[in-house]
Formats: structure tokens, sequence, C-alpha cells
């Protein structure tokens, strides 16, 4: 007989959570201003706001934090981790950051200017952010069969190449710093990017003389997709799929966070010197000293453990298992989902779930709130009100796709939690058509809104 899943680590240590009731749910979340961000982590029974920082680290994990080197300036802790990093990437320089939204920030200072343009295949909220900031344009170039959850699609990631020449073609090729390829794609549902469309990508964009980068928060999950679905790397270890996947761009940006397995830190790792010069000095000024770039010794080295233990296959099959278990579990209930399920997250489909709610009430977030009321259960929108608005007319940006998304931490629940997220969402389905209104914005912050907006009941 086939022997059923069983994850490949034990529990060393637990942390009680609090099973509050509907009714203080409903004073909780009127007090947050209907923002679920604005939550005492006290108030959540089962939080999947966020698989950031929000993981379980290793005993080897910790020991390196008893390790850690607090040395402002050349620790060994800073060693440990410069090594894993050009060891997985191959890339010559590498820059520490406290987490993925301040590389971000040091590496578009050295190469973003106003009037930039950069594709990429759905950016990210911190992204598209630092971008508009600096008054560019992130253009989104993701396949149309992304738009569409109920399709089956193995690379919903995917770059659409015509897109992509398109924008070279009908822009000046020097106002396109670089593109970006998330991987694995979070805004259309944590789906991945095939090993033969980064090749064709990175073809594409050295024929025009484009730089691609990789935004790499969650590119160990990527390659277990690629070693899943991609015929010819079912046999190769995950680290060389990582490794030549990297050698398909010219540098990346990473969360630490996610699949570095760890609660804060950040990485640029680049192979233009040049870059990396410009780059450093921003560190200094937003971060710290290049050796350790707001990050403390001991997070440096629970980071160095981690890059690895995150390559392993039996954690990422274990962790992928608890996602997709999860989304199957909904599909069973009817509940609509994006298809297939991602590597990080289920993204519950708010257009077809509550379409009796008007996407000017934002549904998704409606939704998003529904499902903390009823079961203490914390996701996050992923549709309009993070979509934010035009920065030149200041309207809403509708996008295609209205997502909450539920995001599982590393490491970090079991089984029955699954069970129960599931169960709670069934609860919510079944009495869908009960929904007629959803909430309206009452302030809100220029750019990056849905952090700390307010919002009222319609």
């Amino acid at each position: 007989m086939t022997l059923p899943y069983a994850e490949p680590y034990r529990i060393k240590m637990v942390e009680p959570i609090y099973q509050s009731t509907k009714e203080e749910r409903q004073k909780w979340i009127k007090e947050a201003e209907y923002n679920l961000f604005n939550l005492k982590s006290d108030q959540v029974y089962i939080d999947l706001l966020t698989d950031s920082g929000t993981g379980a680290m290793s005993d080897k994990q910790w020991a390196e934090v008893m390790l850690g080197d607090e040395s402002y300036a050349g620790s060994r802790s800073f060693q440990k981790l410069d090594k894993a990093v050009k060891d997985i990437t191959r890339y010559n320089y590498f820059i520490p950051t406290h987490q993925g939204r301040a590389a971000e920030n040091v590496l578009f200072s050295a190469m973003v200017k106003e009037g930039d343009i950069i594709p990429g295949n759905s950016h990210f909220d911190t992204t598209k952010g630092h971008i508009e900031f600096r008054k560019g344009k992130a253009i989104d170039c993701t396949i149309d069969e992304a738009f569409d959850t109920d399709i089956y699609h193995p690379f919903k990631g995917n770059i659409d190449l015509v897109k992509l020449e398109t924008v070279f073609k009908e822009n000046d090729i020097s106002t396109i710093p670089f593109i970006i390829i998330t991987v694995t794609c979070n805004t259309a549902g944590g789906q991945p990017v095939s090993m033969e469309n980064i090749k064709a990508v990175s073809r594409m964009c050295k024929s025009y003389g484009v730089p691609v980068l990789f935004d790499a928060a969650r590119y160990a999950e990527n390659c277990y997709f690629i070693k899943e679905r991609e015929e010819e790397y079912r046999t190769k270890e995950i680290i060389d799929i990582a490794r030549e996947m990297y050698s398909y761009g010219d540098g990346m940006t990473m969360s630490s966070k996610k699949d570095g397995l760890v609660n804060m830190g950040g990485i640029i790792a680049l192979n233009d010197e040049s870059i990396y010069r410009t780059a450093i000095t921003f560190n200094i000024m937003y971060e710290g000293f290049i050796t350790y770039g707001g990050m403390s010794g001991r997070d440096m080295g629970a980071l160095a453990v981690g890059l690895y233990e995150a390559l392993e296959y039996d954690y990422l099959a274990s962790r992928i298992t608890q996602v997709q278990y999860l989304g199957e579990k909904m599909a069973e209930f009817g509940v609509p989902v994006q298809k297939p399920i991602g590597g990080h997250a289920v993204y519950l489909d708010a257009n077809k779930f509550v379409p009796t709610i008007p996407k000017e009430e934002y549904r998704a977030q409606a939704l998003a709130i529904e499902l903390y009321i009823v079961a203490g259960i914390r996701g996050v929108e992923i549709g309009t009100v993070l979509a934010d608005r035009d920065p030149i007319t200041r309207e809403n940006r509708y996008p295609a796709l209205e997502l909450v998304r539920l995001a599982i931490p590393r490491r970090t629940y079991t089984h029955n939690h699954m069970e129960y997220v599931a169960a709670a969402l069934k609860t919510i389905f079944d009495s869908r058509d009960q929904a007629k209104s959803g909430y309206r914005i009452t302030w809100e912050a220029p750019i990056m809104r849905h952090f700390t907006a307010q919002f009222e009941k319609v």
C-alpha cells in the first residue's frame, strides 16, 4: 500500500493560541477600522496574513543564533551568509539588507529613475511601490491564463513573450533598466515560472541589452515546481535547478523571510560590479554597513543555514503538499480558488465567491473580513485595495483578479488547522448569497495604502 503523507520533522516547542468568540472578533475588527493588518496577533486564531517571517526555524538555525558574531564589520556570521548566497546563486556580489523591500529600496535607488519602465510578471506591492515612488512605471506582462482561475496551466507565472517584446519595441530601450521575473509569482496566485520561459525571456532580454533580475522571495518553491512539472528536470537536485535558473539572470533581490526560513532578512546578489558599488552607498545610507545591512549576526547565521534547508526536497514536498491539501479540500467544497494551487498560499477568487458585492465596495476585502469574523482566520486582500490608485488619475485600479490570499507559514500549522480553515470557508460559501454590500475607504495613504487604510461598512 502507499503510505500516507507525513511531515519530515517533529515538534519541539509549542505556542498557545487564543480561541476567541465571534462577538469578540466583531468588536476587534471594528476597532481595527476593518483593516486586518491593524489586528493584534493575540486576536487571531489562525494567522494566514502572510508567510513572510512567520515560520518556525530549525534546531540548526537556532544553534546559529547562539553562534552569532555581532561585530559591526566583517563578522563571521556575514562570512557564512556571503558564502551561502554566492554558492547558491553563483553571483559575484552580495549585499545584506533587513528584508525584501529594503533590498528593493537599495537596488532601485541605484537603478531606477523618473520615466523608467520595468516590465515583469505581476510585480508585487512593494516592488511596484518602489518603482512608482521613483516615478517609474511597472508593466505587467504575465500570460493571460493567469487571470482565469479555472484554467489549468502548470506555469501561470510565465511572462508572455509577445507582451514583453511589445514593451521593448514601443519604448526607448534606454528607459528600461531591467525586467523583473518574480518566482513564484505572488500576485498571480503563487504561480511558478517555468525554466523554459525563464530561458526564453533571458534570450530576448540579451538581444535587446536589458538585464534580468529575479524577485527571488520564493525561488525554492519555484524550483520545486520546475522539478515536478518539467520533464527535463525530474531527476535534477533542487539546488542545481536553482543555480541554472540564476544563470539566466544578472541579479536578484530576496525577502529572506520566505525561502530563507528566517524571521528577518533580505538579500541583493549581483554580477555587475558598477551597480554593486553604487548600491552599497545606498545600503550604508539606508540599512547599515555592507557586512550587516540591517541584520544582526545571529540572523545572518540562521539565514545561512535556512537557505540550504529550503532547498531540501523533503522539506519542499511537505510544505507544498500542505498548501495543496488545503486548496484541494476547498475545491471539494466548491469554493472557487486559483488553480492549480500555488506554492505558498491558497487564493480565493472573490469575483466568483461574492459577485453580489459591487467591485467598488472591495469584495475581496469584504470576504477576508467575513472569514475573520466567522472563524478568527486572518488572510489578506490581493485585489483593488492592494492594486492602489493610478498615480496619474488617482482612480482605483481594478485588477482582473480579486483574490483573498491565505498564506501558510512554514513548518507552523498542522493538518487539523487546514481542516478548520477549509470548514470555515465552506460555512461562508454556503451562505454567500446573503453578501450584498462591502466596505468603503475612509482614509488611505498616497501609496501602498492597503497596509494602513481605514474602512467602514457600506
